[in-house]
């Protein structure tokens, strides 16, 4: 699934796809300007009309798969469908968006120290947040999501769990950070109980 639009632009088109590919692949500490565009079939001198350097890329595609992300949640939290199918549809994206991720990327996201792009990937997650809070207050008032569950405890939670996937122990566990990410993702939303289990 391709995470951002599809830009006017052929040349920034081929530039953004291939980066995100191989930074998604290798994390974007390890390749460099010249990996991409030879992988990209542009010149250096075409990559540095769009950007100053890498870090100007990466933080252009943090930017753009935000802005991205936060729309196809909000197409999923407006269909007119059950509470419970707006879950399992925002879990399958998450499955989708985050099925080929490597340790190399997952580890330069959560330790670099790049303040706007750190402020990026922050304000991304503000509003999936958001959004999911939104859901949750709408299903209360529907009676699909318990009415003493309080939406600050909610946001704790999402909080913690953001957290705990950058906790290199816990990663330590799984294969990939894949399997972390749709572990808290699924624990958040079901628990531990069996999904049909009403005791």
């Amino acid at each position: 699934m391709r995470p951002f639009r599809d830009f006017k632009n052929k040349k920034l088109q081929q530039l953004a796809e291939t980066a995100w590919d191989l930074f998604f692949r290798y994390g974007f500490t390890r390749v460099s300007i010249e990996e991409v565009c030879k992988e990209a079939g542009v010149s250096k001198m075409t990559f540095y009309k769009h950007f100053r350097n890498k870090t100007d890329l990466v933080r252009f595609l943090m930017r753009e798969i935000s802005e991205f992300s936060i729309k196809l949640y909000e197409e999923i939290m407006d269909e007119d469908i059950s509470f419970t199918e707006k879950i399992q549809k925002s879990i399958q994206l998450k499955l989708e968006s985050t099925e080929n991720i490597s340790e190399e990327f997952f580890r330069d996201i959560h330790k670099q120290n790049d303040f706007e792009l750190n402020q990026i990937i922050h304000d991304q997650m503000v509003a999936n947040m958001n959004i999911v809070i939104g859901w949750y207050l709408e299903a209360q008032k529907k009676g699909d999501v318990r009415q003493n569950i309080k939406p600050e405890f909610m946001v704790y939670m999402l909080n913690h769990l953001t957290d705990m996937a950058k906790d290199d122990k816990l990663l330590g566990m799984y294969d990939n950070p894949h399997e972390l990410i749709m572990e808290l993702t699924n624990f958040f939303f079901y628990g531990i109980l069996p999904r049909g289990n009403k005791d």
